[in-house]
């Protein structure tokens, strides 16, 4: 298979909705072999992650009742949450940057931005809301304040 093959397959499943890795793996498989091919495809994708999923399971269900089990259960949770609060923070980091760039307004508006959307995240408010919430004051505030970028256009 050709990189521009495996490209317009990408592509392809990037546009379709669903699971894009079972989509692409799916269609090289039908390249290369036809119906056997995507039978082998998929279960190449899947069978590992299955047999260690039921391996993790069975060894749960049998060490769950111990108290060091609980124990680093217990400590799992908010290692989670720092792990993710640290990926929040990695991923914000350049676009704060990049707003400060801009100005003290464009950053003043990401900041916002990112308190407002944990407000509502802390709120339990549909994921949906936070994104349209957020991709409306963002839209207002560049058509009111375009960026230098784009002022000079």
């Amino acid at each position: 298979m050709s990189e521009a093959e495996f490209t317009r397959f990408w592509s392809l499943c990037q546009v379709a909705p669903g699971i894009n890795l079972v989509a692409v793996t799916i269609l090289i498989g039908r390249k290369l072999k036809g119906a056997p091919g995507i039978l082998v495809s998929v279960l190449g994708l899947l069978l590992p992650s299955v047999a260690i999923t039921i391996l993790l399971t069975a060894c749960y269900s049998r060490l769950e009742h111990l108290r060091a089990m609980q124990s680093a259960l217990r400590g799992i949770i908010p290692a989670t949450v720092g792990l993710g609060f640290m990926t929040a923070i990695n991923i914000a980091r350049p676009l704060i940057q990049e707003s400060q760039h801009e100005g003290k307004g464009h950053a003043a508006m990401s900041l916002v931005l990112i308190v407002g959307a944990l407000l509502l995240a802390l709120w339990h408010k549909p994921v949906i809301l936070v994104l349209l919430s957020a991709g409306l004051a963002s839209g207002l505030y560049q058509w009111r304040f375009p960026s230098k970028d784009e002022a000079a256009l």
